[in-house]
């Protein structure tokens, strides 16, 4: 049920940087990893509203003084059970990274998933992460993977948080509704193989032309780091190395890219 109450009866004030949850906000941006709660903090109106319409609890929503019009818009889509704050701008500053904040964050309860959860979906399409270092790649990587409907994301060894709060804005919410689990890959591979899943790597020198490989069954596709790419040990487990045509002037393409374009003919072939 929409919530009627007065602003001013829903929003409490705080004017200390040091308040608890002006404090947990702060440390859940630094840190990028749930809280006790299983809550991870997010920015901006639109990631709030993403939220929302994703159906996850939000324990807290922050709102900046001068983001009272905001908040007015806001208001009506918060549960009776979430907790609203008002922060003076600087106060509010203080506890959020970007440069230039929106005036609007969250503390959010996000769902948790295990390798079991997400190998249950079927038609299988994974992207699994091998040592991805950038946010942005990786919340590249969600969005597309919703679109294109990946069945989860599984992070590898050494790949950054989820929870990044560069990753989440880049993902446009979808992190908060595709399937995600952190791995240990020498044990997830020979799991996911032995349940019949065709393991691609990427890479930028040799391998099948992407268009070539049929992706119409249980496909994993490994995505390496920016840099070095698919570590030769994870390369070894695969069951086919692929690779995107592309001019020759380009060294390689952008990992969240590279993803993309082989989500996007995983879905056109499934769709033939």
């Amino acid at each position: 049920m929409p919530n009627t109450v007065r602003f001013e009866d829903r929003v409490r004030r705080i004017d200390s940087s040091q308040n608890a949850r002006v404090k947990e906000l702060r440390r859940a941006f630094a840190e990028a990893t749930p809280n006790q709660q299983g809550e991870v903090a997010i920015e901006g109106m639109h990631l709030v509203e993403e939220a929302i319409r994703s159906g996850l609890r939000l324990g807290t929503v922050f709102f900046s003084e001068s983001a009272r019009e905001r908040a007015h818009k806001l208001l009506p889509q918060l549960s009776a059970h979430t907790e609203v704050l008002l922060l003076p701008d600087n106060v509010f500053a203080s506890a959020v990274p970007s440069e230039t904040p929106q005036g609007v964050a969250a503390l959010v309860r996000v769902k948790s998933f295990t390798l079991e959860n997400i190998l249950a979906a079927q038609p299988t399409l994974l992207v699994i992460t091998a040592g991805l270092q950038d946010p942005g790649n990786l919340g590249t990587i969600a969005r597309s993977g919703e679109a294109f409907s990946a069945t989860g994301l599984l992070l590898g060894e050494r790949t950054v948080s989820p929870w990044n709060w560069k990753a989440v804005r880049a993902s446009a919410g979808s992190l908060f509704r595709v399937p995600t689990a952190k791995v240990e890959l020498a044990q997830a591979l020979p799991e996911i193989k032995a349940l019949g899943v065709h393991v691609l790597a990427t890479s930028s020198h040799k391998g099948t032309v992407i268009s070539d490989v049929d992706l119409r069954g249980p496909v994993a596709l490994v995505v390496g780091s920016e840099g070095a790419g698919v570590p030769k040990d994870v390369l070894a487990q695969a069951d086919e190395v692929v690779v995107i045509p592309q001019s020759s002037k380009v060294e390689s393409l952008n990992a969240g890219i590279a993803a993309s374009i082989v989500l996007y003919e995983a879905a056109r072939q499934r769709k033939q």
